[in-house]
């Protein structure tokens, strides 16, 4: 069978290391550790101060989103700063604690949902952190999952073997919890 888009597999080529580079530059980290820092310092502020007091005025239901929202909020920024002083230690050649550095939930995609109900009504300011969170989340996975797979593909070739299909796995699982019915 022809190949017909001319990509050639990983076992037969070189592979050029510009992710690993990219992961490596010690400036591009800091940038979004100061980015990431920032961000959990100002929502601190908020949540402490002009966020406490929006939330006195809100009715009892978005009140509620409030009080849940900022909790996935402020869980989701301490992952985030936990992963981001581990990388950082670890960039620095310091001891990295145990556990912080297989913080797996930042290797594991967000799915955003569409909030609480009472959302929409949420302080603006508050929607506009939670926006900033999951961005910041994207750049992190993006950043894990580049460096994962550069860790693959710079790995020497190995004999190939068969191994279970992954996602037939996944399917299957998904199947019996329906048929348990």
């Amino acid at each position: 069978m022809s190949n017909p888009f001319g990509v050639v597999p990983p076992s037969q080529g070189v592979t050029i290391p510009f992710r690993q580079k990219a992961n490596n530059n010690k400036e591009q980290f800091m940038a979004l550790f100061r980015e990431g820092m920032g961000l959990v310092e100002e929502t601190a502020n908020y949540l402490d101060g002009e966020g406490r007091r929006e939330s006195r005025a809100l009715k009892p239901f978005v009140s509620l989103a409030y009080a849940t929202e900022s909790m996935r909020l402020t869980t989701r920024l301490t992952q985030v700063a936990t992963w981001l002083l581990a990388r950082r230690a670890e960039l620095n050649g310091e001891e990295v604690p145990p556990g912080a550095k297989e913080n797996t939930a930042l290797l594991l995609p967000i799915v955003r949902t569409g909030g609480s109900k009472g959302y929409d009504e949420l302080p603006e300011r508050l929607r506009d952190l939670i926006e900033a969170s999951y961005r910041l989340h994207e750049k992190i996975y993006r950043r894990e999952a580049a460096k994962n797979l550069e860790s693959v593909t710079a790995a020497p070739a190995a004999a190939p073997t068969t191994r279970a299909n992954p996602v037939a796995k996944q399917v299957a699982q998904i199947a019996a919890a329906f048929t348990r019915r």
